[in-house]
């Protein structure tokens, strides 16, 4: 696989994307999100997507440059039509403007409906982190073609519908939580296609409802797990929360609209930490509990203990330093791409 600096994937998938028809603001919003994922070590989520995203400009599922549209709004609420625009862009105007509510009013929460996929979901809360906020972020598929089997199931009726919490803190790295309610992101699986990895045994189940290690049988009818393995009942339930915050609030509803447009929907809320306690000193503690958490002898077999988002911040710091790993079938389609918009030579994808 070549390795890859994050400025240069960063050019690449900027270039590719205004190739195919988005704005500057557009494509730097989603090629850097994208990287960001990469520098974090969710490969899933990263520009393994940008050829996807692509071909969703070509069909019509996603439109360059439509409208953001605010469909309804009060001092602390809104709620906002994306038009089926770049979600990456349309959700983090919309959490700018959940913050900017936030500011003046303390708590501030939307809803954001008709956009395409966002990326990582921490990218959000943690524009809010950084202004001193707690912000809190959930998103679901709206009525696209559905991933997990509910816990006792073995037909997909949810999406992966991940959830993102961000805090404020002192720390070096920043604190938040990011994760799917599934028992992995479905990007994880189309990585390991591309790589030519089996999975780990209670990812997926194949289409009789059989647990399996091969990645393909995904694709064949099969289906992910809830997180929780055999208490899996408790990711199934918090993916049904967020299937109502994010498609029956949003108004997306629910099941598969047949045309397999991917329809992200989004609620997210921010509270302004100063409107309960002096944010310097919460950010101080919440350094102070990190550190009280990572104080514990390591259990047997174990590096120790990394408080939320920890790993994450390492990963990058590593990745910066060393580049990115990109999946031959990948770097293949960035080249194929680049013959096709006459941008080989310029990217050095000859």
């Amino acid at each position: 696989m070549p390795i890859v600096t994050a400025d240069r994937l960063t050019r690449i998938g900027v270039a590719l994307l205004k190739a195919a028809g988005a704005s500057d603001e557009e494509a730097s919003a989603v090629a850097n999100g994208c990287v960001a994922a990469n520098l974090a070590g969710h490969d899933s989520h990263g520009v393994i997507a940008i050829p996807t995203y692509i071909d969703r400009i070509r069909c019509g599922h996603i439109v360059p440059g439509a409208k953001w549209e605010i469909v309804q709004e009060s001092p602390t609420t809104a709620v906002i039509d994306g038009h089926w625009g770049f979600g990456f862009h349309v959700n983090a105007k919309a959490m700018a403007l959940t913050i900017e509510k936030a500011r003046s009013a303390n708590l501030a929460a939307c809803t954001v409906f008709r956009q395409s996929h966002v990326g990582r979901l921490a990218t959000y809360p943690l524009m809010a982190a950084r202004e001193g906020m707690i912000a809190l972020a959930t998103a679901d598929s709206g009525r696209s073609p559905k991933h997990v089997a509910p816990f006792g199931g073995r037909e997909a009726r949810l999406g992966t519908n991940p959830i993102a919490i961000a805090v404020p803190s002192d720390l070096e790295a920043p604190f938040y939580l990011d994760m799917a309610t599934s028992a992995v992101a479905a990007g994880k699986i189309q990585l390991a296609v591309a790589r030519g990895e089996s999975i780990p045994k209670g990812w997926i189940i194949d289409a009789e409802g059989r647990a399996t290690t091969d990645p393909r049988d995904y694709r064949k009818g099969g289906a992910l797990l809830p997180l929780g393995g055999s208490e899996g009942f408790k990711g199934s339930g918090l993916a049904a929360m967020v299937e109502v915050l994010c498609g029956l609030l949003t108004g997306l509803g629910f099941g598969v609209e047949p045309t397999g447009r991917h329809n992200d929907g989004c609620f997210m809320a921010v509270f302004n930490v100063a409107a309960f306690r002096p944010l310097a000193d919460f950010r101080r503690e919440v350094r102070d509990f990190a550190h009280y958490l990572k104080s514990t002898p390591p259990s047997e077999g174990s590096s120790g203990v990394f408080y939320p988002g920890e790993l994450e911040y390492m990963r990058e710091q590593q990745r910066r330093r060393d580049g990115i790993a990109i999946e031959d079938a990948t770097w293949e389609r960035f080249s194929a791409l680049a013959a096709e918009f006459k941008l080989a030579a310029e990217l050095d994808l000859a």
